[in-house]
């Protein structure tokens, strides 16, 4: 026999995950100091206490609207020479395709816990990502570091501060001067 109502977990979680992608929408057009719990829950159209409830204050929503994932792509099957232009090129497409990428960029710069959030994505998603093509064991970590603050540093430039000429640069041209840099973080080889 079919069940004509969801259980009261299954409201729950549908309740949460309506807030959620409300916050997200509102973090990424807002930012997080404009955006409010009151405007989160009107555009889920819920009571404001509901919000609270599920995630104790903003900066609690915050952060479970900043889970992000960088949808790595599989990098072995990328020919060496052209890595570096591929790993821009993926990067430029989700920073493109996911506007609370930004919000979370722009606010971890004066919030510790989206600072720390952005540390845990970067530091934790890109690096197996990385492994997968065979950099050495012992400057691997170094090395997708370097890789995040080069596209961070680009990020930010382009799209919290709109530092012309990088603002209006065709992707296609941001891949061609940022591919070369980023091989050379890859594969250069390290002064010792």
């Amino acid at each position: 026999m079919k069940r004509e109502r969801p259980t009261r977990a299954e409201q729950g979680e549908a309740t949460r995950a309506n807030i959620v992608a409300a916050a997200r929408r509102r973090f990424a057009a807002d930012g997080y100091e404009r955006a409010t719990i009151r405007a989160i829950a009107v555009d889920a159209g819920i009571d404001p206490s509901l919000v609270m409830r599920y995630f104790g204050n903003k900066e609690g929503l915050f952060v479970a609207a900043a889970e992000i994932d960088l949808r790595m792509p599989d990098l072995g099957t990328v020919p060496r020479r052209k890595l570096g232009a591929a790993v821009v090129e993926h990067f430029l497409q989700r920073w493109e395709s996911d506007p609370i990428l930004q919000a979370l960029l722009r606010t971890a710069a004066t919030n510790e816990p989206a600072a720390e959030r952005m540390r845990a994505v970067w530091a934790g998603q890109p690096a197996p990502a990385l492994a997968a093509i065979g950099l050495d064991p012992r400057t691997a970590a170094t090395r997708a570091a370097l890789i995040s603050s080069q596209l961070l540093g680009f990020a930010y430039s382009r799209w919290i501060l709109k530092l012309p000429p990088l603002a209006a640069m065709r992707r296609a041209d941001a891949v061609q001067w940022l591919g070369p840099v980023i091989q050379q973080y890859l594969f250069g080889k390290i002064a010792s």
